[in-house]
């Protein structure tokens, strides 16, 4: 995927302000307008200024993609990094159901989740009261607060719009609870913590997303979670009784007589915590002790001679 600079697009500095990219975009659009221009590659750049004004109009969107920083430079391959939207608040607007617009795949892997956000809702009091509007952000939480629960303290960061049209990001510290079991892709609501409201009206909710941190050990699926054990060759092949960790302490756990490697053995309810609990899963590894001296090598052409009927490769078959 091609990394898009919007700015350049534009012909703009980063630090311009939101009037000056209006002023940009209104001369682009005329220049470029596939019903007068007489530009070969027209309806292309259209769609281009289009997509980058879309990005740079909205101090929300604008924020985000300055996140990613100023190295970057248009047709570089791009991968955005994990977690790179964590902890940046959003007021959830999105895009409007009926947009067909035409974006690129840059544009897509950013911003489309946005898609699903809600509008913030509004009250229907008298005279000019509102609910404040609802707002979004995504946290990074570890597994081990998934499993044992946790009080956090952030600093979210919500991007605004300065008196001089520069967009600006302030800081709102906020402190909750992760419960125990919450899972990736669930959402903690904190009431009164979005918008402010209008006149009498009631201030909005911040919803966080949670995400897991990448852990040195663990991966996680849905609410199952896996960990690489290595083993020994003697221990796969006599089988062991053998302390391993989890998430929720050391247990002990029984590997089987002529376990394989990429066997799976399974803690039944040691996953994520829940009503309905996920399951821990050790996937075996065979690890082979280092031939670093004579008698260890000698050790090792004694197993060779011991069990060289064995082919490990014998379900390739013919494969080349």
């Amino acid at each position: 995927m091609e990394y898009k600079d919007y700015y350049r697009v534009m012909g703009v500095e980063r630090t311009a302000t939101q009037d000056q990219i209006k002023t940009a975009h209104r001369k682009l659009a005329r220049k470029y307008h596939p019903d007068v221009s007489k530009e070969a590659d027209a309806e292309a750049k259209f769609k281009e200024v289009g997509e980058a004004y879309e990005v740079l109009r909205d101090p929300e969107k604008r924020a985000a993609y300055d996140r990613l920083g100023a190295d970057w430079k248009s047709g570089q391959d791009f991968r955005p990094p994990p977690g790179w939207n964590a902890g940046f608040e959003t007021g959830g607007r999105g895009f409007p159901d009926d947009d067909g617009a035409d974006h690129s795949d840059f544009f897509e892997t950013l911003f489309r989740q946005a898609r699903s956000g809600q509008a913030g809702r509004h009250g229907a009091g008298q005279g000019f009261h509102a609910h404040g509007q609802d707002r979004h952000a995504r946290i990074q939480i570890t597994l081990e607060e998934a499993y044992h629960g946790a009080t956090r303290k952030l600093v979210l960061q919500v991007p605004e719009t300065d008196a001089q049209g520069h967009v600006v990001l302030r800081e709102h510290p906020i402190e909750f609870s992760v419960p125990p079991g919450v899972r990736a892709g669930q959402r903690i609501r904190l009431a009164g913590q979005g918008g402010p409201g209008i006149g009498q009206g009631q201030p909005g909710d911040l919803f966080l997303e949670v995400e897991f941190q990448s852990h040195r050990h663990y991966r996680v699926d849905q609410h199952d979670v896996y960990l690489d054990l290595p083993l020994a060759p003697w221990e796969a092949a006599l089988g062991a009784d053998i302390q391993v960790p989890t998430p929720s302490g050391r247990v002990e756990l029984k590997v089987p007589a002529g376990s394989s490697e990429g066997r799976k053995l399974r803690l039944k309810g040691r996953g994520i915590p829940g009503k309905t609990p996920g399951d821990l899963y050790f996937v075996l590894k065979i690890a082979l002790p280092p031939a670093t001296t004579e008698a260890d090598q000698a050790f090792y052409r004694g197993m060779a001679d011991r069990f060289k009927s064995f082919n490990p490769r014998t379900s390739l078959g013919a494969a080349s």
